[in-house]
Protein backbone atom coordinates (compact mmCIF):
# COMPACT_ATOMS: atom_id res chain seq x y z
CA UNK A 1 0.00 0.00 0.00
CA UNK A 2 1.24 3.46 -0.90
CA UNK A 3 1.34 6.17 1.75
CA UNK A 4 -0.64 8.93 0.04
CA UNK A 5 -0.24 12.64 0.73
CA UNK A 6 -3.06 14.39 -1.12
CA UNK A 7 -3.59 17.96 -2.25
CA UNK A 8 -7.24 18.68 -3.13
CA UNK A 9 -8.22 21.46 -5.54
CA UNK A 10 -11.79 22.73 -5.90
CA UNK A 11 -14.05 25.72 -5.37
CA UNK A 12 -17.86 25.24 -5.56
CA UNK A 13 -20.34 23.11 -3.59
CA UNK A 14 -19.92 20.31 -6.16
CA UNK A 15 -16.32 19.85 -4.94
CA UNK A 16 -17.24 19.90 -1.23
CA UNK A 17 -19.02 16.54 -1.43
CA UNK A 18 -15.84 14.90 -2.74
CA UNK A 19 -13.58 16.52 -0.15
CA UNK A 20 -16.00 15.36 2.55
CA UNK A 21 -15.91 11.75 1.29
CA UNK A 22 -12.09 11.83 1.25
CA UNK A 23 -12.02 13.06 4.85
CA UNK A 24 -14.56 10.41 5.92
CA UNK A 25 -12.39 7.76 4.22
CA UNK A 26 -9.50 9.01 6.41
CA UNK A 27 -7.19 9.95 3.54
CA UNK A 28 -4.33 12.30 4.38
CA UNK A 29 -5.25 15.71 2.90
CA UNK A 30 -2.09 17.81 3.30
CA UNK A 31 -3.44 20.86 1.47
CA UNK A 32 -6.58 22.35 -0.06
CA UNK A 33 -6.29 24.81 -2.95
CA UNK A 34 -9.32 26.96 -3.73
CA UNK A 35 -10.19 30.31 -5.31
CA UNK A 36 -9.28 33.56 -3.55
CA UNK A 37 -12.03 35.26 -1.50
CA UNK A 38 -14.15 37.61 -3.60
CA UNK A 39 -15.99 40.80 -2.57
CA UNK A 40 -19.76 40.31 -2.82
CA UNK A 41 -22.93 42.24 -2.06
CA UNK A 42 -23.42 45.92 -1.30
CA UNK A 43 -20.96 45.90 1.58
CA UNK A 44 -18.35 44.22 -0.65
CA UNK A 45 -17.77 41.70 2.16
CA UNK A 46 -15.24 39.02 1.20
CA UNK A 47 -17.01 35.83 0.17
CA UNK A 48 -15.29 32.51 0.87
CA UNK A 49 -15.74 29.59 -1.54
CA UNK A 50 -17.76 26.58 -0.29
CA UNK A 51 -14.55 24.51 -0.36
CA UNK A 52 -12.73 27.06 1.81
CA UNK A 53 -15.61 27.15 4.29
CA UNK A 54 -15.48 23.36 4.59
CA UNK A 55 -11.67 23.33 4.88
CA UNK A 56 -11.71 25.95 7.65
CA UNK A 57 -14.24 23.87 9.67
CA UNK A 58 -12.00 20.82 9.36
CA UNK A 59 -8.74 22.65 10.10
CA UNK A 60 -7.24 21.81 6.73
CA UNK A 61 -4.23 23.65 5.30
CA UNK A 62 -5.59 26.18 2.73
CA UNK A 63 -3.84 27.85 -0.21
CA UNK A 64 -5.62 30.52 -2.29
CA UNK A 65 -3.33 31.53 -5.16
CA UNK A 66 -4.39 34.16 -7.68
CA UNK A 67 -1.70 32.95 -10.07
CA UNK A 68 -0.92 29.23 -10.29
CA UNK A 69 2.51 29.98 -11.79
CA UNK A 70 3.55 32.29 -8.97
CA UNK A 71 6.94 31.26 -7.54
CA UNK A 72 5.87 31.65 -3.91
CA UNK A 73 2.79 29.48 -4.49
CA UNK A 74 4.79 26.80 -6.34
CA UNK A 75 7.34 26.74 -3.54
CA UNK A 76 4.60 26.39 -0.91
CA UNK A 77 2.88 23.64 -2.92
CA UNK A 78 6.15 21.74 -3.32
CA UNK A 79 6.84 21.98 0.41
CA UNK A 80 3.66 19.98 1.12
CA UNK A 81 5.37 16.91 -0.37
CA UNK A 82 2.12 15.69 -1.90
CA UNK A 83 2.33 12.60 -4.10
CA UNK A 84 -1.24 12.86 -5.48
CA UNK A 85 -3.42 15.79 -6.50
CA UNK A 86 -7.19 15.64 -6.98
CA UNK A 87 -9.09 18.29 -8.93
CA UNK A 88 -12.88 18.81 -8.76
CA UNK A 89 -14.46 21.88 -10.38
CA UNK A 90 -11.38 24.07 -10.23
CA UNK A 91 -9.53 25.73 -13.13
CA UNK A 92 -7.06 24.68 -15.77
CA UNK A 93 -3.70 23.83 -14.21
CA UNK A 94 -0.32 24.72 -15.68
CA UNK A 95 1.93 21.74 -16.48
CA UNK A 96 4.34 22.65 -13.67
CA UNK A 97 1.48 22.06 -11.17
CA UNK A 98 -0.17 18.90 -12.53
CA UNK A 99 3.16 17.20 -13.16
CA UNK A 100 4.42 17.83 -9.63
CA UNK A 101 3.16 14.78 -7.67
CA UNK A 102 4.70 11.32 -8.10
CA UNK A 103 1.37 9.53 -8.64
CA UNK A 104 -0.09 12.23 -10.87
CA UNK A 105 -3.04 14.61 -10.80
CA UNK A 106 -6.52 13.37 -11.60
CA UNK A 107 -9.76 15.19 -12.23
CA UNK A 108 -13.43 14.39 -11.67
CA UNK A 109 -15.58 15.40 -14.66
CA UNK A 110 -19.38 15.30 -14.71
CA UNK A 111 -19.85 13.48 -18.02
CA UNK A 112 -19.06 10.22 -19.76
CA UNK A 113 -15.86 11.31 -21.47
CA UNK A 114 -14.97 11.87 -24.27
CA UNK A 115 -18.46 13.41 -24.59
CA UNK A 116 -19.12 16.80 -23.01
CA UNK A 117 -15.61 18.00 -22.39
CA UNK A 118 -15.71 21.59 -21.16
CA UNK A 119 -17.16 23.91 -18.55
CA UNK A 120 -20.86 22.93 -18.52
CA UNK A 121 -21.28 19.17 -19.05
CA UNK A 122 -24.39 18.74 -16.89
CA UNK A 123 -26.25 21.60 -18.61
CA UNK A 124 -25.46 20.41 -22.12
CA UNK A 125 -26.39 16.78 -21.48
CA UNK A 126 -29.93 17.92 -20.56
CA UNK A 127 -30.15 20.66 -23.21
CA UNK A 128 -29.24 18.10 -25.90
CA UNK A 129 -31.90 15.69 -24.64
CA UNK A 130 -29.51 12.93 -23.55
CA UNK A 131 -31.04 9.89 -21.84
CA UNK A 132 -27.90 9.08 -19.87
CA UNK A 133 -24.79 10.73 -18.51
CA UNK A 134 -22.32 10.02 -15.73
CA UNK A 135 -19.00 10.89 -14.12
CA UNK A 136 -15.41 10.16 -15.10
CA UNK A 137 -12.06 10.31 -13.34
CA UNK A 138 -9.02 10.85 -15.53
CA UNK A 139 -5.37 11.87 -15.29
CA UNK A 140 -4.83 15.48 -16.36
CA UNK A 141 -2.73 16.19 -19.44
CA UNK A 142 -1.98 19.31 -21.48
CA UNK A 143 -5.45 19.70 -23.04
CA UNK A 144 -8.85 20.17 -21.42
CA UNK A 145 -10.57 16.93 -20.28
CA UNK A 146 -8.58 14.72 -22.68
CA UNK A 147 -6.42 12.64 -20.32
CA UNK A 148 -6.51 8.88 -19.85
CA UNK A 149 -9.72 7.69 -18.15
CA UNK A 150 -9.40 5.84 -14.83
CA UNK A 151 -13.02 5.09 -13.87
CA UNK A 152 -16.53 5.96 -15.10
CA UNK A 153 -20.04 5.53 -13.75
CA UNK A 154 -23.20 5.96 -15.80
CA UNK A 155 -26.67 7.09 -14.72
CA UNK A 156 -29.96 7.74 -16.52
CA UNK A 157 -31.40 11.23 -16.99
CA UNK A 158 -35.12 11.39 -16.25
CA UNK A 159 -37.41 12.78 -18.96
CA UNK A 160 -38.40 15.70 -16.72
CA UNK A 161 -35.22 15.93 -14.63
CA UNK A 162 -33.88 19.45 -14.17
CA UNK A 163 -30.29 20.66 -13.82
CA UNK A 164 -30.50 21.06 -10.04
CA UNK A 165 -31.63 17.45 -9.54
CA UNK A 166 -29.03 15.94 -11.87
CA UNK A 167 -26.30 18.13 -10.32
CA UNK A 168 -27.05 16.69 -6.86
CA UNK A 169 -26.97 13.10 -8.16
CA UNK A 170 -23.70 13.52 -10.05
CA UNK A 171 -22.14 15.33 -7.09
CA UNK A 172 -22.84 12.30 -4.87
CA UNK A 173 -21.89 9.63 -7.41
CA UNK A 174 -18.78 11.59 -8.36
CA UNK A 175 -17.59 11.85 -4.75
CA UNK A 176 -17.78 8.07 -4.38
CA UNK A 177 -16.01 7.53 -7.70
CA UNK A 178 -13.11 9.72 -6.54
CA UNK A 179 -12.72 7.62 -3.38
CA UNK A 180 -12.70 4.43 -5.50
CA UNK A 181 -10.07 6.01 -7.75
CA UNK A 182 -7.86 6.99 -4.80
CA UNK A 183 -8.07 3.45 -3.42
CA UNK A 184 -6.88 2.06 -6.76
CA UNK A 185 -3.95 4.49 -6.78
CA UNK A 186 -3.19 3.63 -3.16
CA UNK A 187 -2.93 -0.07 -4.09
CA UNK A 188 -1.04 0.66 -7.31
CA UNK A 189 -3.82 -1.04 -9.33
CA UNK A 190 -4.70 1.73 -11.79
CA UNK A 191 -5.43 0.75 -15.39
CA UNK A 192 -6.34 3.63 -17.68
CA UNK A 193 -8.12 3.90 -21.03
CA UNK A 194 -6.89 6.34 -23.66
CA UNK A 195 -9.58 8.75 -24.84
CA UNK A 196 -10.34 9.02 -28.55
CA UNK A 197 -9.37 12.44 -29.88
CA UNK A 198 -12.76 13.04 -31.52
CA UNK A 199 -15.03 15.44 -29.63
CA UNK A 200 -18.55 14.98 -30.98
CA UNK A 201 -20.43 16.64 -28.13
CA UNK A 202 -18.70 19.65 -26.54
CA UNK A 203 -19.84 21.40 -23.34
CA UNK A 204 -18.76 25.04 -23.68
CA UNK A 205 -19.36 27.69 -21.05
CA UNK A 206 -22.96 28.93 -20.73
CA UNK A 207 -23.44 32.58 -21.64
CA UNK A 208 -26.52 34.84 -21.36
CA UNK A 209 -27.24 34.42 -25.08
CA UNK A 210 -27.08 30.62 -24.72
CA UNK A 211 -30.03 30.86 -22.32
CA UNK A 212 -32.32 32.84 -24.64
CA UNK A 213 -35.33 30.85 -25.83
CA UNK A 214 -36.08 30.61 -29.56
CA UNK A 215 -39.82 29.99 -29.73
CA UNK A 216 -39.52 28.92 -33.38
CA UNK A 217 -37.97 25.65 -32.21
CA UNK A 218 -39.82 22.45 -31.33
CA UNK A 219 -41.46 22.11 -27.93
CA UNK A 220 -39.13 19.35 -26.76
CA UNK A 221 -36.02 21.34 -27.68
CA UNK A 222 -37.27 24.42 -25.78
CA UNK A 223 -38.29 22.29 -22.80
CA UNK A 224 -34.84 20.68 -22.65
CA UNK A 225 -33.20 24.13 -22.68
CA UNK A 226 -35.41 25.31 -19.80
CA UNK A 227 -34.77 22.25 -17.61
CA UNK A 228 -31.06 22.24 -18.49
CA UNK A 229 -30.77 25.76 -17.01
CA UNK A 230 -33.10 25.34 -14.03
CA UNK A 231 -32.49 26.72 -11.40
CA UNK A 232 -29.40 28.60 -12.58
CA UNK A 233 -28.69 30.58 -14.69
CA UNK A 234 -32.27 30.01 -16.04
CA UNK A 235 -33.65 30.17 -19.57
CA UNK A 236 -35.12 33.55 -20.46
CA UNK A 237 -37.25 35.40 -22.97
CA UNK A 238 -38.54 38.94 -23.47
CA UNK A 239 -42.23 39.40 -22.72
CA UNK A 240 -43.84 42.02 -24.97
CA UNK A 241 -46.92 43.18 -23.08
CA UNK A 242 -48.62 46.35 -24.36
CA UNK A 243 -45.75 48.86 -24.55
CA UNK A 244 -43.61 47.00 -22.02
CA UNK A 245 -40.67 44.73 -22.76
CA UNK A 246 -39.88 42.61 -19.70
CA UNK A 247 -37.14 40.02 -19.31
CA UNK A 248 -38.66 36.82 -17.94
CA UNK A 249 -36.80 33.82 -16.53
CA UNK A 250 -38.59 30.49 -16.81
CA UNK A 251 -38.20 27.66 -14.30
CA UNK A 252 -40.71 24.83 -13.84
CA UNK A 253 -42.57 24.12 -17.08
CA UNK A 254 -44.38 21.32 -18.92
CA UNK A 255 -44.24 20.54 -22.65
CA UNK A 256 -47.43 19.84 -24.61
CA UNK A 257 -47.23 18.62 -28.21
CA UNK A 258 -50.39 19.88 -29.89
CA UNK A 259 -51.38 21.30 -33.27
CA UNK A 260 -52.43 24.95 -33.35
CA UNK A 261 -52.42 27.95 -35.68
CA UNK A 262 -50.82 30.48 -33.35
CA UNK A 263 -47.57 32.26 -34.11
CA UNK A 264 -44.66 30.84 -32.06
CA UNK A 265 -44.11 32.98 -28.96
CA UNK A 266 -47.80 33.87 -28.56
CA UNK A 267 -48.77 33.97 -24.87
CA UNK A 268 -52.10 32.36 -23.97
CA UNK A 269 -53.47 32.94 -20.46
CA UNK A 270 -56.49 31.88 -18.44
CA UNK A 271 -57.39 32.29 -14.78
CA UNK A 272 -54.76 29.78 -13.60
CA UNK A 273 -52.59 29.14 -16.63
CA UNK A 274 -49.88 30.63 -18.83
CA UNK A 275 -48.73 28.84 -21.95
CA UNK A 276 -46.53 29.94 -24.83
CA UNK A 277 -46.93 28.65 -28.36
CA UNK A 278 -44.08 26.82 -30.11
CA UNK A 279 -44.01 25.47 -33.67
CA UNK A 280 -45.55 22.16 -32.60
CA UNK A 281 -47.26 22.77 -29.26
CA UNK A 282 -46.98 24.78 -26.06
CA UNK A 283 -44.78 25.32 -23.04
CA UNK A 284 -46.94 25.51 -19.91
CA UNK A 285 -45.23 27.78 -17.39
CA UNK A 286 -45.54 26.78 -13.73
CA UNK A 287 -42.98 29.15 -12.18
CA UNK A 288 -41.20 32.23 -13.50
CA UNK A 289 -39.50 35.47 -12.54
CA UNK A 290 -40.14 38.88 -14.07
CA UNK A 291 -37.17 41.26 -14.14
CA UNK A 292 -36.83 43.03 -10.79
CA UNK A 293 -39.34 40.72 -9.09
CA UNK A 294 -39.08 37.55 -7.02
CA UNK A 295 -39.57 34.08 -8.47
CA UNK A 296 -43.21 33.03 -8.19
CA UNK A 297 -45.65 30.40 -9.38
CA UNK A 298 -48.06 31.12 -12.23
CA UNK A 299 -51.17 31.44 -10.06
CA UNK A 300 -49.55 34.08 -7.84
CA UNK A 301 -48.39 36.07 -10.86
CA UNK A 302 -51.85 35.99 -12.47
CA UNK A 303 -53.39 37.40 -9.29
CA UNK A 304 -51.63 40.71 -9.78
CA UNK A 305 -50.32 40.89 -13.36
CA UNK A 306 -52.44 41.71 -16.41
CA UNK A 307 -51.48 40.14 -19.75
CA UNK A 308 -52.46 41.97 -22.93
CA UNK A 309 -54.50 39.96 -25.45
CA UNK A 310 -51.60 40.29 -27.91
CA UNK A 311 -48.85 39.45 -25.40
CA UNK A 312 -45.92 37.54 -26.85
CA UNK A 313 -42.53 36.13 -25.92
CA UNK A 314 -39.62 37.14 -28.13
Amino acid sequence: MRDLRIVFMGTPEFAVATLDELIKAKFNIVGVITAPDKPAGRGRKLNESPVKQYAVKHNLNILQPTNLKNEDFLSELKSLNANLQIVVAFRMLPKIVWQMPKFGTFNLHASLLPNYRGAAPINWAIINGEKKTGVSTFFIDEKIDTGNIILQEEIEIGTHEILGELYEKLMTIGSHLVVKTVKLIEKGNVKTIKQPEIEEKPAPKIFTETCKINWNKKTTSIYNLIRGLNPYPAAWSTLINNEDKIKVKLFDCKPIIEKHTLKPGTVVTSKNEIKVATIDGYIFIESLQLSGKRKMNTKDLLNGFKFDALAAMN
